[in-house]
């Protein structure tokens, strides 16, 4: 596989950094060690910065989030057992995620507003040869229904509420993961088909995901 981390000192100072701020899974961990975050990003100043601790911006004026956000919210889907679940992602971005996801999961499927985020990410899988991850540009508030059903949504970006029509793409014992506004601040939110919330960790915050295609971009 391309764009691995060629320098194992800073990957292995990536893997404490996050087990500091509480990912612990070691699938996660492994990926996170494996995959460059810096690959996803097209500015060669930008990418030097992948291994800080920050928000790197991407186009269409969309963020990588730091790296320990990502981190809990791929660990938060306890992809457990390994290669079993099947994971919608609703707002590809760079496609870092959805990458990390690819190697817990059986199948990854995201779906991205922006065209040209969606056509990097579709250059992404064909660099990274990953057979299991599949995008497609369009609302990703509306789900991939032809895709489904689904034991794992992740959204990558905040919601006041889970839409019905991804809940309609669950199997029955899968669940949504939001990050959602609480009183202190942006949390992720396990929700169940039947709409059961349940307060999983509280995250930095993260943009609003927008409803719609986009046309423009």
């Amino acid at each position: 596989m391309a764009d691995l981390i060629a320098d194992p000192f800073r990957a292995a100072r990536l893997v404490l950094h996050l087990r500091q701020e509480g990912v612990t899974d070691d699938g996660v961990l492994k990926a996170m060690e494996t995959i460059d975050r810096g690959a996803f990003i097209d500015d060669p100043g930008l990418a030097r910065m992948a291994f800080d601790d920050c928000v790197l911006p991407i186009a269409c004026g969309q963020i990588v989030p730091k790296p320990a956000v990502t981190g809990h919210l791929v660990q938060a889907l306890n992809l457990r057992p390994a290669r079993e679940h099947r994971v919608l992602v609703v707002g590809a971005g760079s496609g870092y995620t959805a990458t990390l996801i690819a190697q817990l999961a059986a199948d990854v499927f995201c779906v991205e507003r922006y065209r040209r985020l969606a056509e990097h990410v579709r250059q992404k899988i064909i660099d990274l040869a990953l057979p299991n991850l599949a995008v497609r540009h369009e609302d990703g508030l509306l789900g991939w229904p032809e895709r489904g059903p689904f034991s794992r949504i992740l959204l990558t970006g905040l919601v006041e509420e889970v839409p019905d029509i991804l809940l309609s793409q669950l199997t029955p014992s899968g669940f949504v993961l939001a990050p959602m506004r609480g009183k202190d601040g942006t949390e992720l939110v396990k929700v169940t088909i039947d709409g059961k919330q349940e307060r999983v960790v509280a995250i930095e915050n993260l943009p609003q995901l927008s409803p719609g295609k986009a046309a423009a971009l």
